[in-house]
């Protein structure tokens, strides 16, 4: 390592942003998709094939690669403390069956472009740094989502995990064999220094404001309910309105009120019915039952408790109203997280470095980070995504930002991780 190199000032250390978009532009041929998207679930073939490339491309860098037992992905770049723990930095290359280029895959890509500038500018570091590539963070063929994290946090056993199956019975298990994804716990890291995930927003504040960086300070915390709803199906012309018990007419108020809900308690509050199923489904009988999904969400564990409770006094009050009936049934509740403040001023720092506009955000949606948050420091970068669309085939990052990121996430790092002298 040369002196020269070694005292280069962290505002002049950039990557080389084309090469790290030909790079997204090559994993996304793995599963393309005709309207310009990708398809590479979770422990499939095409899984495999993405993590092989980014195996290859880790060991031309010198990384040393391995997998856990859920075959979480690791690749290290040594520092001058050998036995330090390490600086982790990544997030996941599995996709939505209809999803983008850039949802995950943008965060382990920059990464690995992070450690790939380190070594072309022969930078060495005291803390070793690891990529890595966790295992099923979508949750779309295998549930829950964000699995690999959650495993390695151990908010889900390693048995639990490789018992879930697929829509065809195939198990966690019998996948990751298939693939040949199995490793050893103890060939990985089980404790981190700090941990960065870069990450498209997924939503349109960003863009909307015209900030290029996003500041994560921390994630949403939410409750997710089913709920059926259920009165008495007849025929709709012989029946009067007045003597109808009408499910459907109840569901409407749900979905009234977890709008207002989430719109009285902004800017973090959010309230969002995303699945319903009325029975029997037919133009001239009045439904019957009617079920369906809340989602309530807000940064703040007090505020989300007061907006279930407002949610379940809207339950009562169709009861009481309409005679008809209510089953509330909770089937997620993670709460509130804050990332660590540390990782939060790192990253402020790298933004004002590399002078990009940027603004702090509260992540709306689940991130790997979320899980490792809880055993270790950890932070994200958001970049901007067109339309805030993402979980679709034209998802889309600029070029620019993509970069922008990616020589945050390199500042950052190279912050934790300490740059040796």
């Amino acid at each position: 390592m040369t002196t020269a190199m070694n005292d280069q000032p962290l505002t002049r250390t950039t990557v080389d942003g084309e090469h790290l978009w030909q790079r997204l532009m090559a994993l996304a041929v793995i599963g393309a998709t005709p309207k310009g998207g990708c398809n590479r679930q979770a422990l499939t073939e095409l899984d495999r094939e993405g993590r092989a490339l980014l195996t290859q491309w880790c060991e031309a860098e010198g990384l040393r690669v391995r997998t856990d037992a859920i075959g979480n992905l690791f690749a290290r770049r040594a520092g001058r403390q050998s036995d330090a723990d390490p600086v982790v930095i990544g997030s996941h290359i599995d996709t939505q069956p209809t999803g983008g280029k850039y949802d995950g895959c943008f965060g382990v890509l920059a990464a690995l472009e992070v450690i790939r500038t380190l070594n072309a500018l022969d930078i060495e570091t005291e803390r070793p740094i690891e990529l890595v590539a966790w295992t099923n963070e979508e949750g779309c063929r295998f549930a829950p989502c964000m699995m690999g994290a959650g495993v390695f946090t151990g908010k889900l056993s390693l048995e639990a995990a490789r018992g879930r199956t697929d829509g065809d019975g195939i198990t966690v298990g019998e996948a990751l064999d298939a693939i040949g994804q199995v490793g050893r716990d103890a060939d990985c890291p089980r404790r981190f220094a700090g941990y960065l995930e870069a990450h498209i927003e997924q939503g349109p504040i960003l863009e909307d404001e015209e900030k290029t960086i996003g500041v994560v300070t921390g994630a949403l915390g939410l409750k997710w309910f089913d709920v059926t709803i259920t009165g008495m199906e007849a025929h709709a012309g012989p029946t009067p309105m007045h003597l109808r018990r009408d499910a459907l007419l109840g569901a409407t108020r749900v979905v009234e009120a977890v709008n207002r809900i989430g719109g009285a308690h902004g800017p973090d509050g959010r309230g969002t019915v995303g699945a319903f199923q009325v029975s029997p489904n037919s133009r001239n009988v009045i439904p019957g039952q009617v079920t369906l999904s809340v989602d309530l969400r807000h940064r703040d564990v007090e505020t989300l408790a007061s907006m279930v409770s407002e949610f379940q006094n809207t339950l009562a009050a169709i009861e009481r109203d309409t005679g008809l009936e209510t089953q509330v049934t909770p089937t997620a509740d993670y709460p509130p997280q804050f990332f660590d403040a540390g990782c939060i001023d790192a990253v402020r720092r790298g933004a004002e470095a590399h002078e990009c506009a940027y603004r702090e955000i509260v992540s709306g949606a689940g991130h790997d980070a979320v899980y490792i948050s809880d055993v270790a420091p950890a932070g994200m970068i958001f970049i901007p995504c067109e339309n805030g669309i993402s979980h679709n085939e034209s998802e889309y990052a600029a070029p620019k930002h993509v970069t922008a990121g990616a020589n945050v996430l390199l500042h950052a790092t190279l912050e934790l991780a300490g740059k040796a002298t």
